[in-house]
């Protein structure tokens, strides 16, 4: 008897493609691995080598970034570091994040790396943004003013709780 459901191979057209994850998607969740080894290798370490390893891959990881990206993720790093003390620096997909709990709040997402036209404040589930039914998550960074500046510190002293 033959099936009654559809199915991806069978859908009867012919122009549908999956394509799979994008080269760059690839390469964050390969760089994700790698960073997992990384921080399992650190389990001799203590608490205090632990932060301040991550945060120097995190500060290197800024420093390899292009010019544009590179200056907007310092001044989030700074903006982070000094509005919220608590979260700690680590990579995330090969990007900035900050944690709490080892549970990522909010990570910088590079335009270059993903090919975008602008980089991304992004919080994640963990951040206490909650305001009614929906609030955005994420924001598109093209430069920043000091009025940006200090709505984003504002964002992240609410995210961190």
């Amino acid at each position: 008897m033959a099936s009654t459901k559809p199915s991806a191979e069978n859908s009867g057209t012919t122009t549908e493609k999956y394509d799979g994850f994008t080269a760059e998607e690839r390469a964050a969740m390969k760089e994700h691995a790698r960073e997992q080894k990384k921080a399992a290798a650190r389990r001799g370490a203590s608490r205090a080598e632990k932060e301040a390893a991550a945060e120097r891959d995190v500060l290197a990881k800024i420093a390899e970034m292009p010019e544009a990206d590179r200056v907007l993720a310092e001044r989030i790093h700074h903006i982070v570091k000094t509005t919220a003390p608590d979260l700690a620096p680590k990579l995330w997909y090969g990007m900035p994040a900050y944690a709490r709990d080892g549970k990522v709040v909010c990570h910088f997402q590079s335009a270059e790396k993903f090919k975008t036209r602008y980089a991304t404040l992004g919080f994640s589930d963990q951040a206490a943004l909650d305001d009614g039914a929906m609030w955005p998550t994420a924001y598109a960074l093209r430069e920043l003013t000091e009025a940006d500046a200090q709505r984003i510190s504002a964002l992240v002293k609410k995210a961190a709780g």
